[in-house]
């Protein structure tokens, strides 16, 4: 029987589970729900002490070294990003969309698995899910059947190194800080060669008849809205009229960029600003909204680079060399949980927001304003100038797909190679710890010009950087309080009939359950130390729980909001959850039970 707990295990328990709760909540924001159980836990400890538990200890997980390597690692990624590094990979992808569906399918699941065993999985996907969505529209091939697969086989190539994901990263390092025996670099890619080989052969085959051929969101570059110039009549409404008043007198649906007055002078439209006659009114919208303005407004409507003849049924409204694009939401976008303000978008973006795609359900964007709060997965359909879309793209802050499918591409991506390639190598060898190879590696990258501050400042994720934090405090509680050895007591207990490799099963598969519903990383973090714990009660190797909880947390396989890049293809590949499941269960059941296997017969379970 298990030891009974103390208060204080409990207690902690129960702060594990109101934090799952809250991180499966897509309402609620990850950094919130980290530092509400940072909070907890610190005040926790200084109003409630526990012996051997104060304040600093969960402060000082701000400065934990897997959480240095971490961020040091995204770094490095983005300077890959930057630089283009990644080109060639982006023109192979390219090559792989001239052939048949079937091979296409397979090259590409081929070319990522390699990258994603050296390259966190969620920032590879940010860089070749354009690509991706380019090469199907080439080959005339539905995304939806090529995005998925491709998700999972950058899950099985992670899995495969210690240094594949952040969540590799941190559970290896909290088992080092319990005492287990770090696992080489290539340690993980035994099981993970046969249980992946395997599980990719039946997404490669099942995929083209389990999945929804969708058609991309955007099926044609033609604009939606049209740019144009409501010119002030003397005799029409909006003569001696305030903005206010004009912009009313259209419901509020008129949206005005900017006012030209005279030769060449150019002013904001602010809304106490008076019209006079012979004004211009820049703006953008469909084109039976702009033949009722210009009735409302008593004006004449003209195209941007037309001002001879007045738009009319001989002289068509212009696209004046608009463009789509699709803005993905993700956690890390300074988009997610805002408002879709249209005025507000075109604003900040010079880019007009048409329609929001959730899931399979698509819906226009009102003129006016949007009561619709942005979640991770959602896709925007803008408009704009080509320019206003590349700088976009290029900022890093937000994921744009406007159908481009080369990389961009400087004279350091050589440089950036190969540093990032020195860094893995001096891991995997043993040469220096990650912590510090990352380290030197950012280093060189700014050295050599490959990065500059404010591309590491776009790096890092304080979505991620908290749940780490968060995670690395309920660990802490969890071992200093016992808890984790009540975990693991209760369920050796309840398994105590089974043989132990089924024993590992079912730990991977309580993991599997976990890792769908919160962050992988949560998951992982808090069950090491009970997996750490079960192998000390069953007398055999902590090195064999451990990897069997890595290989569980990777597999996030079932749930669109388990792990970023699900949520990053969701909107992009117009799927349902139910998709992930279809897909997601039989992958769990053909990879778990190999990994199991492998586990047992290395370490002789």
């Amino acid at each position: 029987m298990p030891v009974w707990p103390n208060v204080h295990a409990l207690v902690v328990l129960g702060l594990v589970a109101g934090a799952f709760y809250l991180f499966g909540r897509e309402r609620m924001a990850h950094q919130t729900t980290g530092f509400l159980v940072l909070m907890v836990l610190a005040i926790g400890s200084y109003v409630w002490p526990y012996p051997g538990v104060t304040m600093a200890d969960f402060f000082a997980n701000f400065g934990h070294e897997a959480l240095v390597t971490v961020c040091a690692m995204l770094v490095l990624v983005k300077g890959l990003e930057v630089t283009g590094a990644l080109q060639p990979l982006a023109r192979l992808i390219g090559l792989a969309g001239d052939l048949g569906s079937r091979t296409a399918l397979a090259a590409c699941m081929a070319l990522v698995v390699l990258p994603s065993a050296f390259i966190f999985d969620t920032p590879l996907m940010a860089i070749l899910l354009p690509v991706l969505l380019a090469s199907t529209a080439r080959g005339g091939r539905s995304p939806s059947q090529v995005l998925l697969p491709v998700n999972y086989a950058v899950f099985v190539g992670g899995m495969a190194t210690t240094i594949g994901t952040s969540t590799n990263v941190l559970a290896i390092s909290v088992a080092g800080g319990l005492g287990v025996a770090t696992p080489g670099t290539f340690d993980l890619v035994p099981a993970a060669a046969i249980a992946g080989c395997a599980g990719l052969l039946f997404v490669w085959l099942a995929a083209p008849r389990l999945l929804p051929r969708h058609q991309p969101l955007v099926e044609t570059k033609a604009p939606r809205l049209y740019a144009a110039v409501l010119h002030v009549n003397a005799e029409g409404f909006a003569s001696r009229r305030t903005v206010a008043e004009v912009v009313a007198r259209t419901q509020r649906r008129l949206r005005i960029e900017r006012i030209g007055r005279g030769e060449g002078f150019v002013t904001a439209a602010h809304e106490s600003l008076r019209l006079q006659a012979g004004d211009r009114l820049y703006v953008h919208d469909s084109r039976e909204n702009l033949k009722e303005f210009e009735t409302l407004l008593g004006a004449t409507l003209f195209n941007v680079a037309n001002f001879d003849q007045p738009v009319s049924d001989l002289v068509p409204l212009a696209t004046g060399g608009q463009q789509l694009a699709e803005v993905v939401i993700t956690r890390a976008s300074p988009l997610y949980q805002r408002l879709l303000d249209p005025a507000e978008f075109v604003a900040t973006y010079q880019l007009l927001p048409l329609a929001l795609h959730r899931g399979r359900s698509a819906a226009r964007v009102a003129g006016g304003g949007s009561e619709v709060r942005l979640r991770a997965g959602d896709v925007v359909l803008v408009q704009g100038s080509g320019e206003a879309i590349a700088g976009l793209r290029r900022s890093g802050t937000t994921l744009v797909l406007d159908g481009a499918l080369e990389l961009p591409h400087t004279d350091r991506a050589p440089a950036a190679f190969l540093i990032y390639a020195a860094v893995v190598a001096a891991s995997a060898t043993g040469l220096v710890p990650i912590s510090i190879g990352t380290l030197m590696g950012v280093a060189a990258m700014l050295v050599a010009g490959c990065l500059r501050w404010r591309h590491i400042t776009r790096a890092l994720n304080i979505n991620l950087i908290m749940v780490i934090v968060a995670s690395l405090c309920l660990q802490v509680a969890m071992t200093r309080t016992g808890a984790d050895d009540l975990v693991a007591g209760a369920i050796v207990w309840f398994t105590q009939l089974l043989p132990v490799p089924l024993v590992l099963a079912s730990m991977m598969l309580a993991v599997v359950l976990l890792t769908n519903l919160v962050p992988s990383n949560a998951a992982a973090v808090v069950s090491v130390p009970v997996g750490v714990s079960m192998a000390g009660l069953l007398g055999v190797p902590a090195e064999a729980f451990v990897l069997a909880v890595i290989y569980a947390a990777n597999m996030t396989f079932v749930s669109p909001t388990s792990y970023a890049t699900n949520t990053m293809i969701r909107g992009a590949g117009r799927y349902a959850a139910a998709d992930y499941r279809r897909i997601g269960i039989p992958l769990v059941a053909v990879m778990l039970p190999l990994l199991a296997l492998v586990l047992s017969w290395i370490y002789g379970l």
